[in-house]
């Protein structure tokens, strides 16, 4: 993402997407909050399916046949990541509420959600641009996959009890296939700067900055301490195969499993195709989520 990727929510609002995190005490609060809010403002909601919270007579999302112009998170990471990929198809910017715990993505709290909607409603938000990571299963025939799209993260692993796995990682440029080397880990984690702060980070890598044009590769408890995260050029293509033939081994797309991957096949990470508007407001940065999300660089407590 560049500095030009950064630019101002345009357009009026007039049709909002509600993806809701399932499973939560709070969220019929938030949302008649949200009803009665939009409401005020003119403005009509749309309601993914399968959550009790829905409202009664409410009408159902269905971008194939009805676009809007937002899509608004109510929950946590994961369900903005859901909502990130609904949105991915027709480049529908998405505006995050927390109700969950952490919240990196989702920077605005449950109790300013009418000041920070209102906000967007008027024009005062803008609109990052973040690029995707997409993943295809090649067989030793050389049939692949259907791709597999995340906007955090991307991980071969060991499926089912937790044992350690070998795995060759190589990297393909204009030359050739060119090695990385060979692991003995859990896994490895393949994210883009959005997800560097999510899986990768708890495994012991880098934070990346959203402008950065790179994936970091992090393996999983690996068995030796000369292993290190790397981060690679987004160019880049990346390749994942294990040197187990007894191995199970699966993908895990932005947390969800969604295939196994059998012995001989590659896993082939390769920039995505899409990218993922993600809408913040005045005073939401980068560093400032860092510091007060991860409680970044914060200075011990003066002696008293």
């Amino acid at each position: 993402m560049t500095p030009g990727n950064v630019r101002k929510l345009s357009g009026p609002i007039q049709k909002i997407g509600v993806v809701l995190r399932r499973r939560t005490s709070d969220v019929a609060e938030i949302v008649a909050r949200l009803v009665t809010f939009s409401e005020s403002r003119g403005v009509a909601l749309r309601f993914e399916g399968g959550s009790p919270d829905v409202p009664s007579g409410a009408q159902a999302l269905d971008l194939e046949h009805e676009p809007v112009d937002l899509l608004l998170s109510l929950g946590g990471d994961g369900t903005m990541l859901r909502a990130a990929r609904l949105g991915m198809p027709q480049d529908i910017p998405v505006f995050g509420v927390n109700l969950g715990r952490l919240g990196f993505l989702t920077a605005t709290p449950a109790k300013d959600l009418e000041v920070r909607l209102g906000e967007v409603l008027d024009g005062g938000a803008q609109i990052d641009r973040r690029f995707t990571i997409e993943a295809v299963v090649v067989g030793p025939d050389g049939k692949r996959s259907e791709p597999f799209e995340a906007l955090n993260d991307i991980v071969v692993h060991t499926a089912g009890a937790a044992r350690v796995t070998a795995l060759n990682l190589s990297v393909g440029r204009t030359e050739g296939r060119e090695e990385i080397g060979s692991i003995s880990a859990d896994g490895v984690i393949l994210a883009t700067p959005t997800g560097s702060t999510a899986y990768s980070l708890s495994a012991g890598g880098p934070i990346i900055g959203p402008e950065v044009e790179g994936f970091v590769v992090t393996p999983i408890c690996p068995h030796s301490l000369a292993v290190r995260p790397l981060v690679l050029p987004a160019h880049e293509q990346i390749m994942v195969r294990s040197l187990d033939p007894g191995a199970k081994l699966q993908l895990t797309v932005d947390g969800q499993v969604v295939c196994a991957v059998g012995p001989g096949e590659i896993v082939s990470v390769v920039r995505g195709s899409s990218e993922v508007s993600l809408v913040r407001v005045a005073g939401q940065t980068f560093f400032g989520t860092m510091s007060s999300k991860l409680n970044w660089a914060a200075r011990p407590p003066e002696r008293t």
